[in-house]
């Protein structure tokens, strides 16, 4: 069985040096870790994970903790969180908590459990002071907590203002606005508020629903939205808070005979795939999904080297339009 010896030989490095670039740490120069990969493959070296998390005090594995792997915005989530982690020679343990706090608490004991190396969460069901027991860097995505180690947020509200403004702008005068889960603040429902600001400037008319934890936790909104939109039928401007939502918009709109967008002009949030392969194709506020992950796995690396990071960063969005505008 080759040892880290071997690999050094092989590779022409110092032993110091291939345990640097197995523990990530320091700096490292491409053509090192591109050697030592090298000697490992040729030798089938495997490190022992085990042996390194008693030296380290930690692994190199990051707990994700997600409400739902099946949702779209947190699939993409998932992805980019991943490149971003292989590039640091990080590895993901997922974790799909389903928004049920039991679950929740019991996976970062399993994280905590298994020294990783700090926990990327990506859940607004956590108990504030759960944060108060965790040792390693905490980051948390569209949420943000005093006792977290940071936050990477899109700025929600303006989002929400985006929204209201094509829409006003288009001509829509009854407008109707599909929100968060009613009782659960989220940085989401910054939406709400930025939506609700404008339209109350612009004095038009808009009505505001909530979604059920139940709707939620199924992903299925087509009841509800086809009860409001029969409730409200002079409704011509609708803004959802999820690509997803405003999907099933459109399946609804098909089955009640209303024409999208010469009679309802309906705009999502997220900008993830879905919203480009609906048919018509989705007006959407565009989400850095891609440059959160960066930012969110830059400060727990940052983090867990020992190195101060900002509590809070918050990024821009943009309206993205395309057919249902």
């Amino acid at each position: 069985m080759a040892t880290l010896k071997d690999v050094a030989r092989e590779s022409g490095l110092t032993v110091g040096t291939v345990s640097r670039v197995l523990n990530n740490r320091g700096y490292i120069s491409d053509d090192a870790r591109r050697k030592v990969d090298e000697a490992m493959k040729k030798l089938n070296y495997r490190p022992n994970e085990v042996a390194r998390s008693l030296h380290r005090k930690s692994t190199n594995t990051i707990g994700l903790i997600v409400p739902h792997i099946r949702h779209p915005y947190f699939t993409e989530m998932i992805s980019n969180l991943e490149n971003q982690a292989y590039k640091k020679g990080y590895r993901i343990l997922l974790c799909n908590s389903q928004s049920i706090r039991e679950k929740e608490k019991e996976y970062i004991d399993i994280c905590t459990g298994n020294q990783v190396a700090g926990i990327i969460l990506c859940s607004g069901s956590v108990a504030v002071e759960v944060f108060d027991e965790i040792e390693v860097p905490v980051i948390t995505i569209e949420r943000f907590v005093d006792n977290g180690t940071a936050s990477v947020e899109c700025d929600n509200r303006q989002g929400g203002a985006l929204a209201a403004e094509k829409l006003i702008a288009c001509g829509c005068r009854n407008l109707l606005h599909f929100g968060n889960i009613g009782g659960v603040f989220m940085p989401a429902d910054m939406r709400t508020e930025g939506f609700r600001e404008v339209c109350e400037k612009r004095k038009v008319p808009f009505v505001e629903l909530m979604a059920e934890q139940t709707q939620y936790n199924d992903l299925r909104y087509s009841e509800v939205i086809e009860e409001a939109l029969r409730k409200y039928p002079q409704t011509d401007g609708l803004f959802a808070n999820s690509d997803l939502i405003a999907a099933q918009t459109l399946q609804v709109c098909r089955k009640l005979h209303i024409s999208v967008p010469e009679q309802l002009k309906i705009i999502g949030f997220d900008d993830v795939s879905i919203a480009s392969i609906t048919t018509p194709q989705l007006t959407t506020i565009h989400q850095p999904v891609k440059e959160m992950a960066e930012i969110a796995m830059n400060l727990l690396h940052d983090a867990a080297g020992g190195k101060l990071v900002p509590k809070r960063t918050v990024l821009p969005v943009s309206l993205v339009e395309r057919e249902t505008t």
